[in-house]
């Protein structure tokens, strides 16, 4: 029995064992993983943040290094590491919740490596749970090689040949950028690329955001609403450079195919070698079996992470509250309000998070 079990150490679970403790609240986190930070770790080898240290850090430790420098996802991988090292995180690694449901009025929660009962619940598992594929990408035909972009690591994973990256993302734009050094490559595109540059006047773009009042914009104020419909840009120009000099190829949605290969919105088509698909990731809660928990689509239905299902929270969610509440700039501050809610809310051991 626990006041309150987490599930997920990433990131967003991190920051939320990271108050708990503060708060001397009995919890533990649940991690499938086989360490803190491995998400990370096993991402495409050239990652390197948008976000400078100075707003890649989770509360209570600092990221070493130039603070307006831009860390590799190798250096992320390592802090997050020696942050559950350095506060004795609670956290029980190569569990797989399988399945959560209450019971008399307790949260029930089956795992790989057996049974937990708690007060209290905070999902953290974020938003890059499932990867999406659009649904034509079942018929590749079997002499291309295709994979999605959290599998992908680096050009040798491909055969020789042209290189499509399906998604115009941060994530696609950076794969397209390193494919283009070495081959033919097309990046297909929902809508034309807007980029941002990642430093102004010597101070990052997010030092100027956070000093503007936008990276903290409410999800619920008219600044944050307009943030949302527009998307994210991409952040740094070395996509425009390398569409303006021709190693990147844009081409409008990918939409099926046909006889010359890869159909694309406009009509055309493409005769590739290989894909890479940047398209992003659904959230998957197929193991959450709560009465009013979820929508009938299968999402949480919450209101600042706090679920109508009296103590489930969650953590790490997009415009959770904020425009920065799934990045590590900001997930810190929502889990500190999440703490705060379950101790006000009924928990009479724990005191309010400073």
């Amino acid at each position: 029995m626990w006041q309150v079990l987490i599930i997920g150490a990433g990131q967003a679970g991190l920051a939320a064992a990271y108050w708990l403790k503060r708060a001397g609240v009995r919890f533990l986190a649940l991690e499938r993983g086989s360490g803190a930070g491995e998400a990370w770790a096993s991402r495409y080898e050239s990652l390197r943040l948008f976000t400078p240290r100075t707003h890649s850090a989770l509360p209570g430790l600092k990221l070493e290094g130039e603070p307006a420098g831009f860390p590799s996802k190798g250096e992320m991988s390592l802090y997050l590491k020696k942050y559950a090292e350095l506060f004795e995180l609670p956290i029980q690694y190569e569990t797989k919740v399988t399945s959560v449901r209450q019971e008399n009025g307790l949260f029930a929660v089956s795992t790989s490596r057996g049974y937990f009962r708690a007060e209290q619940l905070i999902i953290a598992t974020g938003p890059f749970q499932k990867p999406r594929l659009p649904a034509f990408s079942g018929a590749v035909p079997d002499d291309i090689v295709h994979l999605h972009s959290s599998l992908y690591k680096h050009p040798s994973q491909l055969q020789d040949g042209n290189v499509l990256v399906v998604g115009g993302g941060n994530s696609g734009a950076q794969i397209a950028v390193e494919l283009s050094n070495g081959r033919e490559t097309f990046l297909a595109v929902s809508r034309p690329p807007r980029y941002l540059p990642m430093t102004v006047a010597g101070e990052a773009i997010f030092w100027w955001l956070d000093r503007l009042g936008l990276l903290r914009a409410d999800s619920s104020s008219w600044i944050g609403r307009r943030l949302r419909r527009a998307g994210d840009p991409i952040f740094g120009y070395e996509l425009k450079q390398a569409v303006r000099c021709g190693k990147v190829i844009l081409k409008r949605s990918a939409v099926g195919f046909g006889s010359g290969g890869v159909r694309f919105e406009d009509g055309s088509e493409l005769d590739v070698r290989n894909i890479v698909w940047a398209t992003g990731f659904d959230s998957g809660y197929e193991w959450l079996h709560v009465k009013e928990a979820l929508d009938h689509h299968g999402r949480v239905l919450h209101n600042r992470g706090m679920s109508p299902v009296k103590g489930l929270y969650y953590v790490g969610l997009p415009w959770q509250t904020h425009r920065g509440s799934a990045l590590l700039a900001g997930v810190g501050r929502d889990a500190r309000e999440i703490v705060n809610a379950i101790i006000e809310r009924g928990d009479k051991h724990g005191k309010r998070a400073p």
